[in-house]
């Protein structure tokens, strides 16, 4: 189980990363946008270093520290897709 979720959270961290890479590439033109797509890619650099570092690590198995990862990624999902 504890791999298991370490797994997903480094998933979720890739694909905040991932997302806010595509933002800046797909909306250059604007202005803004890398402040706005570094909001997206710097916590998912954050959860994933997090993964690594076994104190924190160990944090992350707490179902409130789901709940608060989950819902911060859902916005941040949200915010890179009408952004």
């Amino acid at each position: 189980m504890k791999s298991n979720l370490i797994n997903n959270y480094r998933m979720g961290g890739y694909l905040l990363i991932a997302i806010g890479l595509i933002n800046m590439r797909y909306q250059s033109g604007q202005s803004g946008i890398v402040t706005n797509s570094l909001s997206i890619v710097i916590p998912g650099v954050i959860l994933l270093a997090a993964t690594w570092i076994p104190v924190i690590a160990k944090k992350l198995e707490s179902k409130a520290v789901q709940a608060v990862c989950i819902v911060l990624g859902l916005i941040l999902i949200v915010y890179g897709v009408i952004n």
